[in-house]
Protein backbone atom coordinates (compact mmCIF):
# COMPACT_ATOMS: atom_id res chain seq x y z
CA UNK A 1 0.00 0.00 0.00
CA UNK A 2 2.55 2.47 0.89
CA UNK A 3 4.45 1.70 -1.98
CA UNK A 4 1.82 2.26 -4.55
CA UNK A 5 0.76 5.72 -2.59
CA UNK A 6 4.68 7.08 -2.74
CA UNK A 7 4.93 5.82 -6.85
CA UNK A 8 1.47 7.62 -7.14
CA UNK A 9 2.65 10.92 -5.32
CA UNK A 10 5.98 10.99 -7.38
CA UNK A 11 4.40 10.31 -10.54
CA UNK A 12 1.48 13.40 -9.51
CA UNK A 13 5.14 15.73 -9.34
CA UNK A 14 5.88 15.01 -12.66
CA UNK A 15 2.52 15.43 -14.50
CA UNK A 16 1.66 18.72 -12.61
CA UNK A 17 5.28 20.15 -12.70
CA UNK A 18 4.73 20.78 -8.60
CA UNK A 19 6.48 24.03 -7.40
CA UNK A 20 7.68 21.59 -4.40
CA UNK A 21 7.46 18.19 -3.34
CA UNK A 22 8.57 16.90 -0.44
CA UNK A 23 9.18 13.35 1.50
CA UNK A 24 9.72 13.01 5.17
CA UNK A 25 10.18 10.11 7.35
CA UNK A 26 11.53 8.48 10.85
CA UNK A 27 12.18 5.16 12.27
CA UNK A 28 7.78 4.52 11.75
CA UNK A 29 6.54 7.33 9.86
CA UNK A 30 6.06 8.49 6.29
CA UNK A 31 4.73 12.09 5.08
CA UNK A 32 4.25 13.05 1.69
CA UNK A 33 3.87 16.37 0.72
CA UNK A 34 3.27 18.64 -2.64
CA UNK A 35 2.55 22.06 -3.35
CA UNK A 36 1.28 23.70 -6.91
CA UNK A 37 2.85 27.53 -6.89
CA UNK A 38 -0.48 29.26 -9.00
CA UNK A 39 2.04 31.98 -10.41
CA UNK A 40 3.26 29.53 -12.62
CA UNK A 41 0.20 28.36 -14.44
CA UNK A 42 -1.33 32.20 -14.21
CA UNK A 43 0.20 35.57 -15.38
CA UNK A 44 -2.18 37.20 -12.71
CA UNK A 45 -0.82 35.77 -9.70
CA UNK A 46 3.01 36.75 -8.63
CA UNK A 47 5.26 33.72 -8.14
CA UNK A 48 6.02 32.21 -4.72
CA UNK A 49 3.09 33.92 -3.36
CA UNK A 50 -0.24 31.57 -3.55
CA UNK A 51 0.16 27.79 -2.78
CA UNK A 52 -2.19 25.07 -3.18
CA UNK A 53 -1.24 21.64 -1.70
CA UNK A 54 -2.07 18.04 -0.51
CA UNK A 55 -0.31 16.21 2.24
CA UNK A 56 -0.59 12.15 3.57
CA UNK A 57 0.58 11.02 6.52
CA UNK A 58 0.82 7.39 7.53
CA UNK A 59 1.88 8.04 11.05
CA UNK A 60 2.74 4.84 13.66
CA UNK A 61 1.32 4.28 16.86
CA UNK A 62 4.60 4.32 18.16
CA UNK A 63 4.35 8.36 18.20
CA UNK A 64 0.84 8.60 18.87
CA UNK A 65 -1.44 8.51 21.97
CA UNK A 66 -3.72 6.25 19.63
CA UNK A 67 -3.98 2.30 18.66
CA UNK A 68 -4.57 1.46 14.82
CA UNK A 69 -3.90 5.01 13.86
CA UNK A 70 -5.41 6.37 11.06
CA UNK A 71 -3.70 7.62 8.03
CA UNK A 72 -3.84 11.53 7.90
CA UNK A 73 -4.48 13.85 4.64
CA UNK A 74 -5.31 17.30 4.27
CA UNK A 75 -5.65 19.92 1.26
CA UNK A 76 -3.91 23.23 2.10
CA UNK A 77 -3.96 26.89 1.04
CA UNK A 78 -0.93 29.52 1.53
CA UNK A 79 -0.65 33.28 0.49
CA UNK A 80 2.94 34.11 1.46
CA UNK A 81 4.87 36.93 1.00
CA UNK A 82 8.95 38.00 0.98
CA UNK A 83 9.22 40.31 3.93
CA UNK A 84 12.86 41.14 3.43
CA UNK A 85 15.37 38.52 1.32
CA UNK A 86 15.61 36.61 3.99
CA UNK A 87 12.52 35.98 5.62
CA UNK A 88 9.14 34.89 4.06
CA UNK A 89 5.62 34.90 6.42
CA UNK A 90 2.83 33.29 5.46
CA UNK A 91 -1.43 33.08 6.06
CA UNK A 92 -2.38 29.39 5.23
CA UNK A 93 -6.03 27.21 5.70
CA UNK A 94 -6.36 23.51 5.38
CA UNK A 95 -9.00 20.60 5.54
CA UNK A 96 -7.90 17.85 6.93
CA UNK A 97 -9.40 14.46 8.59
CA UNK A 98 -8.45 11.02 9.23
CA UNK A 99 -11.72 8.16 9.36
CA UNK A 100 -13.17 9.64 12.35
CA UNK A 101 -11.66 13.29 12.22
CA UNK A 102 -12.85 16.27 9.86
CA UNK A 103 -10.97 20.17 11.19
CA UNK A 104 -10.12 23.33 9.14
CA UNK A 105 -7.21 24.31 11.10
CA UNK A 106 -5.93 28.12 10.64
CA UNK A 107 -2.27 29.04 10.75
CA UNK A 108 0.87 30.76 10.07
CA UNK A 109 4.30 30.04 8.47
CA UNK A 110 7.36 31.62 8.90
CA UNK A 111 11.23 30.79 6.95
CA UNK A 112 14.31 32.74 7.76
CA UNK A 113 17.14 32.44 5.79
CA UNK A 114 20.35 31.66 8.41
CA UNK A 115 23.08 34.38 7.40
CA UNK A 116 26.14 31.62 7.68
CA UNK A 117 28.91 32.57 4.93
CA UNK A 118 29.28 29.13 3.64
CA UNK A 119 28.44 27.58 -0.03
CA UNK A 120 25.65 25.37 1.35
CA UNK A 121 22.30 28.34 2.24
CA UNK A 122 20.66 27.03 5.47
CA UNK A 123 17.07 27.82 6.60
CA UNK A 124 15.21 27.47 10.07
CA UNK A 125 11.18 27.14 9.66
CA UNK A 126 7.76 27.58 11.69
CA UNK A 127 4.77 27.04 11.81
CA UNK A 128 1.69 26.60 13.48
CA UNK A 129 -2.09 25.50 12.77
CA UNK A 130 -5.31 25.39 14.98
CA UNK A 131 -9.17 24.94 14.43
CA UNK A 132 -11.02 25.49 17.41
CA UNK A 133 -14.44 23.60 18.25
CA UNK A 134 -16.30 25.66 15.59
CA UNK A 135 -13.78 24.82 13.26
CA UNK A 136 -13.61 20.65 14.00
CA UNK A 137 -16.02 18.35 12.52
CA UNK A 138 -17.40 14.75 12.77
CA UNK A 139 -15.77 13.75 16.45
CA UNK A 140 -13.33 16.11 16.34
CA UNK A 141 -13.02 18.80 19.24
CA UNK A 142 -10.20 20.74 18.21
CA UNK A 143 -7.11 20.41 16.27
CA UNK A 144 -3.21 21.89 16.98
CA UNK A 145 -0.32 21.53 14.83
CA UNK A 146 3.28 22.56 14.94
CA UNK A 147 6.51 22.33 13.21
CA UNK A 148 9.78 23.51 13.43
CA UNK A 149 12.64 22.62 10.56
CA UNK A 150 16.21 23.56 9.79
CA UNK A 151 16.66 22.70 5.75
CA UNK A 152 19.88 22.97 3.88
CA UNK A 153 20.21 23.55 0.59
CA UNK A 154 22.47 20.55 -0.48
CA UNK A 155 21.91 21.40 -4.42
CA UNK A 156 19.96 24.17 -6.19
CA UNK A 157 16.34 23.53 -5.56
CA UNK A 158 16.84 20.15 -3.55
CA UNK A 159 16.87 20.77 0.35
CA UNK A 160 18.08 18.18 2.97
CA UNK A 161 14.88 18.58 6.00
CA UNK A 162 15.19 18.18 9.64
CA UNK A 163 11.95 18.56 11.34
CA UNK A 164 9.90 18.16 14.64
CA UNK A 165 6.44 17.61 14.23
CA UNK A 166 3.66 17.96 16.62
CA UNK A 167 -0.08 17.04 15.79
CA UNK A 168 -2.95 16.88 18.56
CA UNK A 169 -6.51 15.89 17.04
CA UNK A 170 -8.69 15.93 20.11
CA UNK A 171 -12.10 14.41 19.75
CA UNK A 172 -15.22 15.02 22.05
CA UNK A 173 -14.35 12.01 24.34
CA UNK A 174 -10.39 12.35 24.63
CA UNK A 175 -7.84 14.05 24.02
CA UNK A 176 -5.45 12.90 21.76
CA UNK A 177 -1.49 13.15 20.15
CA UNK A 178 -1.52 11.98 16.85
CA UNK A 179 1.51 12.28 16.23
CA UNK A 180 4.96 13.56 18.18
CA UNK A 181 8.25 12.95 15.82
CA UNK A 182 11.48 13.87 14.78
CA UNK A 183 12.06 13.54 11.11
CA UNK A 184 14.45 14.28 8.14
CA UNK A 185 13.63 14.29 4.62
CA UNK A 186 14.32 15.46 1.04
CA UNK A 187 12.41 18.83 -0.62
CA UNK A 188 12.57 19.46 -4.31
CA UNK A 189 11.45 22.65 -6.36
CA UNK A 190 10.25 22.58 -9.90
Amino acid sequence: MFKKISLIALSTVSVFAMHSAEVNINNSDLELSAKLDMGQFNDSIEPATIFLGAKYLNADERHSDVRNIDDYQEINFLMQKNVNSDFRLGLGVKLNHTDEFVSIPLGIEAVYKLPVSSSVPFYIGASIYTAPEVLSFDEADSFLEYRFTLEAEAIQNGFITLGYRHMDTNYEVRDVEYNDSVYFGLKFLF
